[in-house]
């Protein structure tokens, strides 16, 4: 799906910065801050500003286009595989990567849980991940 359409499926008018914040999410899977993103589009996009980034990103969240990531407690990142799936932190380089979702965990999106409706959840996991650890083993 393109970022235009993708913007018009979940009820987002489209802009030209709105087009290019998401295509930029859905380009580069990188789990990218806002800051990330508005580094790298400000050169291309003079007009463009942090507070266009910022507020383009929450509109995401919040309309279910893009997923808030809150992983690492310095930095939002954001995500536009808004499908079931985890992430994984690594501590030491601070990549953020995608993990499938263990098997077990079941969904639990609308279900009432004592007397609360849950209308989502997040599965972080922290440590070290398989490239700096395979760094570590070799020094």
């Amino acid at each position: 799906m393109k970022p235009y359409d993708r913007l018009l499926a979940y009820n987002i008018k489209p802009s030209v910065q709105r087009i290019a914040i998401m295509e930029y999410l859905m380009e580069h899977r990188t789990h990218p801050s806002a800051d990330e993103i508005y580094t790298a589009l400000s050169d291309s996009m003079p007009t463009l500003s942090k507070t266009t980034v910022y507020n383009t990103l929450k509109l995401f969240s919040e309309q279910g286009a893009a997923l808030m990531l809150t992983i690492d407690e310095r930095n939002t990142n954001f995500d536009a595989d808004t499908s079931r799936h985890a992430h994984f932190l690594c501590k030491s380089c601070g990549r953020i990567y995608d993990l499938a979702m263990p098997k077990g965990v079941k969904e639990v999106e609308g279900v009432q849980m004592d007397g609360h409706e849950v209308t989502e959840m997040h599965y972080y996991y922290k440590g070290v991940c398989k490239n700096c650890l395979k760094n570590i083993r070799i020094d």
